[in-house]
């Protein structure tokens, strides 16, 4: 009897961890995610948090703080502050792509695109997702690659990928 109380403990416990989840917009998810703090920061001097909370769907490619390290420094802190909101807003939302593409719709559009998608982004411009070496990568405007580096993290409004390189338009 105990055993299945403590199943059932568990298992209401999961289901109510996931309808959380669930009920949080991807940036409240990257909010609660410390490795998103650099991205947060930013999304907040673009002044597009709210813009990101909105229904959606949103599928968002999302830089780490690592990833963000890799911006010399110098660079990095002209783009958060006020007079560069513009071009900060152009290189956030390059990383966002309007519906919600799971993982297995990333990889279902590899396979019909032989290897490789374009996706029109919310500035209006394309980034590319690749299959390459057992790996999906995004190709930017330059010719720079970001590799995908964890998948589906959901939110009420749409998909968070996790990339480990910053994505540039032009």
């Amino acid at each position: 009897m105990k055993k299945i109380v403590l199943l059932l403990t568990v298992t209401m416990s999961l289901v109510f961890a996931n309808t959380v989840t669930a009920q949080k917009t991807i940036v409240d998810v990257a909010v609660g995610n410390e490795d998103f703090s650099t991205l947060v920061t930013a999304l907040t001097a673009a002044d597009l948090v709210s813009a990101l909370q909105a229904d959606g769907p949103f599928t968002v490619f999302a830089p780490t703080n690592a990833a963000f390290a890799k911006i010399d420094e110098a660079t990095l802190s002209s783009l958060l502050e006020e007079k560069n909101k513009k071009a900060l807003a152009d290189i956030l939302t390059y990383h966002v792509v309007s519906g919600k593409l799971a993982a297995e719709d990333v990889v279902a559009a590899l396979e019909e695109g032989e290897g490789s998608v374009e996706l029109k982004t919310l500035n209006g411009q394309v980034i590319t997702v690749m299959q390459k070496d057992d790996k999906i990568l995004l190709k930017d405007a330059n010719g720079n690659f970001s590799e995908i580096v964890a998948t589906d993290v959901m939110g009420s409004n749409g998909v968070i990928h996790v990339i480990n390189t910053v994505a540039m338009p032009k």
